[in-house]
């Protein structure tokens, strides 16, 4: 049985070359970055969602894009900047995803060397999630405790 962090980078091996699909605005600062293949989703009330990829991440705050020089926007960013920012991301390919810091964090690198990084800067835990969907049931990728966690997205948050 494979560790978390095992899981995890050989899942990030998997992302390599993978184009990121949709990127979307949830609730007040969340960004959701939809990677592979997308299947349509509908809300509640019947009408059309936004589409979920084979892989999705979601960030619920305290985010940032950078380049290879500077950070072009984050989740304090004034709005106007983000969507400037957030395109970068899209229709790119996937190059690397790694997890930094002592709590874990991760960060999405494009072929273009755009990234995209959660950066929490509240209390608790680091607020994101990585979702596979590929084959067969749904692996979480999240933070519990300041560690890693594979679950089934079934657990509840403390």
């Amino acid at each position: 049985m494979m560790t978390p962090t095992e899981a995890f980078h050989s899942f990030a091996a998997s992302l390599i070359g993978l184009p990121i699909s949709h990127v979307w605005r949830g609730y007040g600062s969340a960004i959701f970055i939809e990677i592979g293949e997308l299947s349509p989703q509908s809300r509640k009330d019947g009408s059309s969602g936004n589409p979920e990829g084979e892989v999705s991440l979601g960030v619920e705050w305290s985010w940032r894009v950078e380049d290879r020089n500077t950070i072009c926007c984050g989740s304090w960013s004034e709005e106007a900047q983000w969507e400037p920012a957030l395109s970068l991301l899209r229709d790119a390919r996937i190059a690397q995803c790694d997890l930094f810091g002592v709590l874990p964090e991760v960060v999405v690198t494009t072929d273009a060397g755009i990234r995209f990084l959660s950066f929490s800067t509240t209390e608790g835990q680091p607020q994101w999630h990585l979702v596979d969907r590929r084959d067969g049931p749904a692996r979480w990728f999240t933070v519990r405790g300041g560690h890693l966690h594979l679950g089934d997205g079934t657990e509840t948050w403390d």
